[in-house]
């Protein structure tokens, strides 16, 4: 997108400079949090609950603007978290019934009040909220000073308020078109909230690459912004789900009017949010991290009802039932290839998912980190499948993949928890993990969630394409549904996990090992820790320790091994007694009354016996709890690590 296809007279070169920055390599950023609300109501306490609810997407910097009933824009910014912005604008003017609010993750600018958000025009007319990144904005930003345009911060958010302010300026403070002409400019990602101080009933938002819903009222009298759907449904459960270039116009009063960048009128659907409002909060937990990982086991039985059916008495009635299976049954069962593509905890989840998939249904599976897929020019076919898996639903750069698949003509299976996202509207097909919202920054019921539905996906398709035998299909059900009981079971021994870990604080580093299913858990389970407590950690196959890591071990360097009975147990044995005779200490997972590993491991965590499938269930939970009680021994903020935000939504 960019301004080739509209002349702009006034900022001359605009079509050379804009194909030159398209060349250039992308950007990268974390995701923001936008809320905006107009409406009959104070939009002050709206707006501040709205950031809260919002502040696992970011939380370097905050701020808030208000129009007020003398139409006066008051802005109020700071950096930190939102109650940093709390704090300063308690004795403050917050009076007004429009507002747009936004807590920060910087992409372009350091962390600071000043490039904090809202941005003000120099006009003082227009204040501007952004989420993503305009990649463009060093040319627009020297084409506006030469207009006479000056600027307060580093920011490319600043330019584009600027930006939309020349036009506003020039054709007769035309909000809408001045949007319209601003975006046809821009090149990069973006979700805008914009508020004009001479008309406190009108608000504008648009989107492109970047997710926005607009939350609709009742008679239309009260309108929502906002970057999810999480701090919304609290006042109403009717949103729209704006679609790349589009912008929401939003007058107080009005049918909700959505156009494109031409000015063209759009169709949109109202939508009906079913989303538990209690799952928002931390349920007297200490944190939310805490309480997700608690949530696991019925989150699980969330994920699996409806799908799975198992009956213990007449094992043969044993069933699972997968929409997706049924309706693209023929492109399933006569794919040769499956590519999944993933980043971060839903790329370890996928490592499963291939393991489980190629067991069970005899495909040749391909993990991809979706960053990497389409650069490396992919070899796609029409008859591949592409699964794509998002805990978020909006990932910028597994969007990215399933563009380039769709291009392909490959048959794309969206795996996400974000009902409505940008990855389930783009997919063909696919299944929700229903977990509920994640607000921990770092994944853990999305993960076990996603692993669940790979699960069920693989024994559906193996059973029916016949490469699954009806025993071991019924046997694997049966199991299946009692994981969540299971899961309750090592979360019973959070006690001991919570004194272990007071031992791990001094660590550096660490090592944590498996083999087969085992592996990745092993990754996972040394990124959860990576995020959290800012320990350096690598999870490796057990059987390459002694291709390089083995040199690392000392007395100072704490090894976790995931030593379970199944999968190479013997071997990897071995490898624990080579760790232990170079006076490593190792916390070992086992299966409940494994003697053989309590001889040699330090300190021993059981989870109980399943199938060897189905352990990653399992083996995980320890090793989410381990992170968790480390971090808090070392008096880290949970919920928010730094440098993390809960996921990428621009390249």
């Amino acid at each position: 997108m960019g301004g080739t296809d509209l002349a702009h007279p006034e900022i001359p070169g605009l079509e050379e400079t804009n194909q030159k920055i398209t060349n250039l390599k992308e950007s990268n950023g974390i995701m923001c949090g936008i809320v905006g609300y107009i409406g009959q109501n104070d939009a002050y306490p709206v707006l501040i609950e709205g950031l809260k609810k919002l502040e696992y997407r970011g939380y370097d910097s905050a701020g808030v603007a208000l129009i007020n009933s003398q139409n006066q824009l008051n802005v109020y910014k700071t950096k930190g978290k939102v109650s940093n912005l709390e704090a300063m604008a308690a004795d403050k003017d917050c009076s007004g019934h429009v507002g747009i609010a936004r807590t920060r993750w910087a992409t372009h600018g350091e962390p600071s009040a000043t490039n904090a958000h809202p941005h003000v025009s120099m006009s003082g007319d227009l204040a501007l909220v952004h989420n993503g990144i305009i990649e463009n904005y060093q040319v627009l930003k020297e084409q506006l000073i030469e207009k006479g345009y000056e600027f307060k911060s580093t920011t490319d958010t600043e330019v584009l308020v600027q930006l939309i302010d020349f036009y506003y300026q020039q054709n007769g403070k035309d909000l809408v078109s001045a949007i319209c002409q601003a975006l046809n400019d821009a090149i990069g990602a973006y979700a805008i909230a914009v508020v004009e101080k001479n008309n406190p009933s009108h608000l504008v938002a648009a989107r492109q690459s970047s997710p926005l819903v607009v939350g609709v009222g009742k008679d239309n009298l009260n309108f929502y912004i906002a970057s999810d759907a999480t701090p919304i449904v609290e006042h109403t459960d009717k949103v729209v789900y704006l679609e790349d270039g589009q912008i929401a116009d939003v007058r107080v009063g009005e049918e909700l009017n959505i156009i494109n960048l031409e000015h063209s009128a759009c169709h949109y659907d109202i939508k009906t949010v079913d989303l538990d409002i209690s799952k928002l909060s931390k349920g007297g937990f200490d944190h939310f991290m805490l309480k997700e990982i608690y949530d696991q086991p019925n989150c699980l039985k969330d994920c699996m009802s409806g799908r799975l059916f198992a009956d213990k008495e007449h094992p043969e009635n044993n069933r699972i039932v997968l929409s997706a299976l049924h309706d693209y049954r023929d492109r399933l069962v006569q794919a040769k290839h499956i590519i999944i593509v993933a980043c971060g905890t839903s790329w370890h989840a996928g490592l499963i998912g291939k393991q489980l998939i190629e067991k069970m249904c005899r495909k040749r599976v391909e993990v991809a980190y979706a960053s990497e897929f389409r650069y490396g020019d992919p070899v796609i076919e029409p008859e591949d499948v592409v699964i794509a898996i998002s805990q978020s639903g909006v990932t910028a750069d597994t969007l990215a993949a399933i563009k380039l698949a769709k291009e392909k003509g490959a048959l794309i299976f969206g795996i996400v928890n974000g009902v409505g996202s940008s990855i389930a509207r783009e997919t063909d097909t696919g299944i929700y993990i229903h977990v509920g919202p994640e607000i921990g920054v770092a994944s853990t019921k999305a993960f076990t969630g996603q692993v669940t539905v790979l699960t069920l996906l693989a024994l559906a398709l193996g059973h029916e394409q016949g490469t699954l035998n009806n025993a071991d299909y019924y046997q694997m059900i049966e199991e299946l549904s009692e994981i969540p009981q299971k899961m309750e079971k090592v979360l019973e021994q959070a006690p001991m996990i919570k004194d272990i870990s007071r031992m791990f604080t001094y660590a550096h580093n660490f090592l944590y090992l498996g083999r087969g299913v085992n592996y990745p858990v092993a990754m996972e389970g040394a990124l959860k820790l990576k995020e959290i407590s800012y320990i350096h950690a690598e999870g490796y196959p057990a059987a390459e320790m002694k291709h390089g890591p083995i040199a690392l071990v000392d007395q100072d360097m704490p090894i976790v091994f995931l030593a379970t009975h199944h999968q190479l147990y013997e071997k990897i044995i071995s490898n624990m007694q080579e760790v232990k005779s170079r006076n490593g200490r190792i916390l070992a997972v086992v299966t409940e009354g494994d003697q053989q590993v309590k001889k040699i491991a330090d300190n021993v965590l059981e989870i109980p016996r399943t199938l060897n499938a189905l352990v990653p269930l399992l083996s995980v939970v320890p090793l989410q709890l381990l992170a968790y009680y480390v971090a808090v021994d070392k008096g880290l903020d949970v919920d928010m690590p730094r440098n993390l935000a809960k996921s990428v939504t621009v390249e």
